[in-house]
């Protein structure tokens, strides 16, 4: 883990400050990940606390029978959250930032991104089944076959690649997805390689998909942490932790998100990658949900330029691509 010097002082407290989070093992292992690094950056005196986790249940982990956009849309994994962390009820809160939306609640701000897990998508496929490979990725699925997932960015990917895949939804944390291909219930589903790390399980992956066969999704593998904007001691405390490359990409395809203002119907990706040289090279794309439209497009630029790359990236796609995707 980092170690930061000098530690950094909060004012004293009665109450540890509390971490709001989801209660999937996924959420529950990166905030363990996030208070062990606020325990070096701001050392308890011996026997006290200052930090403790706190689960929140989520309209996006209580219905998982229905996409999300037809429930609200991935904001729904953040809002009981940051209505607690408004009320006061908890101090910070620990995301996946993949899964927070680019319009924050008034007084709530994206305080710190940690250091960036492989962002890659993983093909899951069931036991015994023949191996995809790497220049191939998807010969391990037969025609026809059926693939379990909710994203759409990854269906339109996969279906412009094989217009034959059928699609059913399958919503749920990483175990409950995987004892479904193990069950042998789907031929395939894929999965953020970064929460199989995080759990102990990369090895479930059948195979890793580089970028160029499927684009992940903006800010895939960072977590994030929000508190309100008026917490200055704390937002502090936050920033001693941040990682710049993380913040810089996450800037960047933060920005080509809210461009594009799509909605959770809308496939998107973006990735962001800084180079030897310091500079940053940024990846957008959108496409129909069946597949039969997809735009790529890739810019590279300063570092400090993040926002405008991702706004400038988001505004070239948006007007090159058909109307119809961008629909509500």
């Amino acid at each position: 883990m980092k170690t930061v010097t000098p530690p950094v002082q909060l004012q004293p407290r009665t109450q540890p400050l509390k971490a709001g989070t989801r209660g999937s093992p996924l959420a529950r292992q990166q905030t363990a990940t996030v208070l062990g690094l606020l325990r070096q950056a701001c050392p308890a005196p011996e026997g006290t606390e200052i930090f403790e986790e706190h689960i929140i249940v989520t309209t996006g982990d209580a219905v998982l029978t229905k996409p999300l956009a037809e429930i609200g849309g991935k904001g729904l994994f953040a809002k009981e959250i940051h209505e607690s962390l408004a009320a006061g009820r908890i101090d910070f809160a620990v995301h996946s930032l993949k899964d927070l939306e680019t319009g924050l609640p008034p007084g709530i701000v994206l305080a710190c991104t940690l250091p960036r897990e492989d962002p890659r998508d993983v093909l899951i496929l069931p036991p015994g089944r023949a191996p995809a490979t790497p220049n191939d990725p998807l010969s391990a699925l037969p025609q026809g076959a059926v693939i379990g997932s909710a994203s759409v960015r990854r269906q339109a990917q996969l279906k412009h690649a094989r217009p034959d895949l059928r699609f059913t939804l399958l919503r749920g944390n990483v175990g409950t997805r995987l004892g479904k291909i193990e069950a042998g219930a789907l031929d395939a589903t894929l999965l953020a390689y970064a929460g199989l790390r995080r759990l102990g399980l990369a090895d479930k992956a059948s195979l890793v998909l580089e970028t160029e066969h499927m684009l992940p999704a903006a800010c895939q593998g960072i977590v994030g942490i929000t508190a309100r904007a008026a917490d200055t001691d704390l937002l502090e405390l936050l920033a001693a932790i941040e990682d710049p490359t993380s913040k810089a990409v996450a800037t960047a395809e933060r920005a080509l998100l809210a461009t594009l203002d799509g909605s959770c119907r809308t496939p998107i990706a973006g990735y962001a990658q800084r180079l030897d040289n310091g500079t940053l090279h940024l990846t957008g794309l959108v496409a129909r949900h069946d597949g039969s439209f997809l735009l790529k497009r890739s810019v590279t630029g300063n570092t400090a330029d993040a926002a405008l790359m991702g706004r400038e990236l988001g505004l070239s796609l948006k007007a090159d691509s058909p109307g119809d995707i961008f629909l509500p």
